[in-house]
């Protein structure tokens, strides 16, 4: 199906999207809406029609008041307009869907930025565009649905925000920026972004701190706003801003520091042990893991929860945890069952 609101004369069809003239012609404004040009022998293939007719259909499209324009010769073809805005939307039952659980699927990941209204208005926009038919089964499909997932509480940067460090990231310029630090310090900081990470159901900017001299990371709902700065830099060839980010956010301070040698594989270590838990360095016998904890209880469940064996180097008061936890363990599996009733 391709629905939408069209220019006046335009027809809305439904069905099967190339079986008939007229939605062959909506799938070659379709595919014009695209961008660039597009010769006449690729759009008759992609129409399953001769070229002859596709020069039909761009006529038909020119009557209609779609600005069609051709392009003679051998290699020539047809484009939209530059400055033609088709009016939304044009999809199809799939597109709707997909367009549809995309939105929650953000929303419940934390993905969004400013707030979830956002979803609820871009929905409704969807939503009035579409045949009475598709938005009813589309309402139905959302109001039946239910997911195993909690939503994530985010903290969602403004929207602003993350569309300058995008842009200044893309175009390598250095931006200067509105920060709060955590313990609610205020001031700007000239950064050069390397990349936009999201994890957790946080944005992250990082690259270099030029007031820092450094590599930093920051979170976008902490930066009020970004400005422009004189320079421009590149992006270290091994950088990744993914490894960078879950680094940072492994390393902040915590009450306890933790060093265990894992016995295992390098290998497996990795496939299970992921970078924002702690630094992992292969050592004779296993895998050392490097890692700070606020709670040595928690961190005697994740060595459990492993499943390998492994070797405490410190700190010593990790080995009473985990001698607390062995016991506990044991107490459950020697209790006796409570009859029922």
């Amino acid at each position: 199906m391709i629905s939408g609101h069209f220019p006046p004369g335009f027809i809305e069809v439904s069905g099967d999207l190339l079986t008939r003239p007229t939605a062959r012609v909506l799938a070659l404004l379709e595919l014009l809406q695209g961008g660039g040009q597009r010769t006449v022998g690729e759009l008759a293939e992609r129409l399953g029609v001769d070229e002859r007719t596709v020069r039909r259909y761009a006529e038909h499209l020119a009557d209609l008041g779609i600005p069609i324009e051709a392009q003679r010769g051998r290699y020539g073809g047809y484009s939209l307009a530059p400055t033609f805005k088709l009016p939304p939307l044009m999809l199809t039952d799939d597109e709707a869907v997909a367009v549809a659980l995309g939105l929650d699927a953000a929303r419940r990941a934390g993905l969004l930025t400013t707030e979830n209204a956002a979803v609820d208005s871009a929905m409704a926009k969807v939503r009035r565009v579409l045949p009475p038919v598709l938005a009813g089964r589309l309402q139905a499909l959302m109001a039946t649905s239910q997911f195993t997932g909690a939503t994530r509480e985010a903290a969602a940067p403004g929207a602003s925000v993350m569309l300058d460090l995008a842009d200044a990231a893309s175009t390598r310029r250095s931006v200067t920026i509105d920060y709060t630090a955590w313990d609610g310090r205020t001031g700007s900081r000239v950064i050069d972004g390397y990349g936009l990470v999201f994890h957790g159901g946080r944005w992250y900017v990082t690259g270099y701190d030029h007031t820092r001299q450094a590599l930093r990371t920051f979170r976008l709902d902490r930066i009020s706003r970004v400005l422009p700065a004189e320079g421009r830099y590149e992006v270290p060839g091994d950088f990744d801003p993914v490894a960078q980010v879950l680094a940072g956010i492994a390393s902040v301070g915590w009450a306890h520091e933790v060093s265990v040698v894992l016995h295992t594989s390098p290998e497996v270590a990795r496939r299970r042990v992921s970078v924002a838990v702690g630094r992992l360095t292969e050592v004779a016998g296993g895998v050392r893991l490097e890692t700070r904890a606020e709670r040595l209880d928690g961190m005697a469940q994740l060595l459990a929860g492993l499943g390998w064996p492994f070797t405490i180097e410190t700190p010593d008061a990790l080995r009473d945890e985990v001698a607390a936890l062995a016991e506990r363990l044991r107490a459950a599996a020697s209790a006796t069952p409570t009859p029922a009733g």
